[in-house]
């Protein structure tokens, strides 16, 4: 069963009404974790057939009076409904909660869900994939930002010292993984270390490595945020730094950069500052430009929008954002 996707008022007045349970997330596209539980919501979908179970989705931006009605003041947002009426919710990303409450609704009715088994080697698939999604990956109990055990966060406060570049997957939320990278890599606890998708080990294996200097040769270390902002201001010919993205700009002034850009016919990028707080900061320093958006021409700053509006006017808009020597 495959999500649906919920697009206006309307749409979504008329999908609630039914007499089946019905769950929709509240998403955006600019929060980190709304990702993982979309992936939550198909997994839930395909690997259980409930028979009057209606999985769907909707970004909260784009049906404002709908998420005040529902109370919706931040994503993810889980709410259950029958009949049009809310029967329970879930605020925030916590995949095994709604699953528990996905569950208990069904119990109440008149059916029993058969759970589809998935092969072992569905499940294998999936292990070596999220092991292999980074050079270095982290399996922990909560977020790097976010530590939920003592053995978490002191392997995070090791791998942050070392200035490592590394992604973590918290077990908590997904507990097929939890269990089934147990027997995968025959290790019973965690956290648990990957680099090139072998098994280090866990805390103890990893202080041992430090001790030794082991361990800080096979980091990969982050790049500077220096080397980082370079990198992203030089990622296309016409760059832009801005609140949102192209499709759904999150400020006024974002807004109104984003129609002159696309007037112009001229192919550029974006970066949401919105959703990384490093960037956002530091490129107001390394470009001595306190405000967004940002735009930037062959990785060199021409101003914000102010200026790209000056440009217009004086009609040297197009040779300037084309990079053209005058």
């Amino acid at each position: 069963m495959a999500v649906k996707v919920i697009s206006n008022k309307n749409d979504f007045e008329d999908k609630i009404s039914s007499p089946e349970l019905v769950v929709i997330h509240f998403w955006a596209s600019w929060a980190a974790q709304c990702g993982p539980m979309n992936e939550v919501l198909e997994e839930l979908a395909k690997q259980i057939e409930y028979k009057d179970v209606e999985f769907m989705k909707v970004a909260a931006e784009d049906v404002p009076e709908v998420s005040l009605k529902y109370k919706v003041s931040a994503v993810p947002t889980f709410i259950l409904f029958r009949k049009g009426v809310e029967v329970e919710r879930v605020d925030g990303a916590n995949a095994a909660v709604l699953t528990k409450k996905i569950m208990t609704q069904i119990s109440k009715d008149t059916y029993t869900p058969q759970p589809v088994a998935k092969p072992v080697e569905d499940l294998n698939s999936r292990l070596k994939k999220l092991i292999n999604a980074s050079p270095v990956m982290l399996f922990m109990k909560g977020s790097a930002q976010e530590p939920r055990c003592g053995f978490s966060k002191q392997i995070v406060a090791i791998l942050d010292e070392l200035n490592a570049e590394y992604k973590t997957f918290d077990i908590l939320n997904d507990e097929e993984v939890r269990q089934g990278l147990k027997t995968y890599s025959n290790w019973p606890t965690y956290p648990q270390l990957y680099i090139k998708g072998e098994l280090i080990g866990g805390l103890d294996i990893i202080k041992e490595m430090v001790a030794s200097g082991d361990l800080v040769t096979m980091l990969p270390k982050k790049p500077s945020l220096e080397e980082r902002l370079k990198k992203l201001i030089n990622r296309h010919p016409l760059m832009v730094f801005m609140k949102g993205d192209r499709d759904q700009p999150r400020c006024g002034f974002s807004r109104q950069l984003m129609e002159i850009l696309k007037e112009t016919g001229l192919q550029f990028d974006t970066f949401d500052i919105l959703g990384d707080e490093e960037v956002r900061q530091g490129l107001k320093t390394f470009s001595q430009w306190p405000t967004y958006p940002q735009i930037y021409v062959k990785g060199q700053l021409v101003g914000g929008l102010d200026i790209i509006k000056e440009l217009k006017e004086s009609g040297e808009l197009m040779s300037s954002l084309k990079g053209e020597e005058t």
